[in-house]
């Protein structure tokens, strides 16, 4: 009886330590993933400053502009509905241009404004991010409209 004991005890403490050893990498991940939001996302929901998280849809034709710093461009984001400022710091992918498609990791500061540290623009200006399939662009007027 004795023996049965000690197994069914070591048996509870591996169940223990098995699962809070999944916990704490789930913790891990969640503070490590990044969330993908469009602009009309981050406006609803109110992504809290500092979070780290994936901003995708188009740059908006007239928004791209060079900082007085000359490694520093704003730009705004659109997905046809909401428009965020965005800002990145660095060399920007070649075919990273007003009027395609971008995916942006980075987080909001205070001011709403969306601070890239990455940009994911390496594709051609067919791409469209998954949420926005469907739509199309007028790089006259800006909108995106459902096809």
């Amino acid at each position: 009886m004795k023996k049965k004991h000690q197994r069914l005890v070591l048996a509870l403490i591996a169940l223990v330590a098995v699962i809070g050893a999944g916990l704490l990498a789930a913790s891990a991940l969640k503070d490590e993933a990044a969330y993908f939001y469009t602009p009309e996302d981050a406006k609803v929901k109110g992504v809290e400053p500092g979070k780290a998280i994936r901003l995708g849809g188009m740059v908006v034709g007239g928004s791209l502009k060079k900082q007085a710093d000359g490694v520093t461009i704003a730009f705004d984001v659109t997905d046809g509905k909401a428009v965020v400022p965005a800002r990145f710091t660095g060399i920007a992918p070649d075919l990273f241009r007003e009027g395609s498609g971008v995916v942006a990791e980075g987080s909001f500061d205070r001011n709403g404004t969306f601070i890239a540290t990455n940009l994911l623009a390496k594709h051609d200006e067919r791409y469209m991010p998954r949420e926005l399939e469907g739509m199309t662009y007028n790089a006259t007027s800006h909108e995106m409209k459902a096809q």
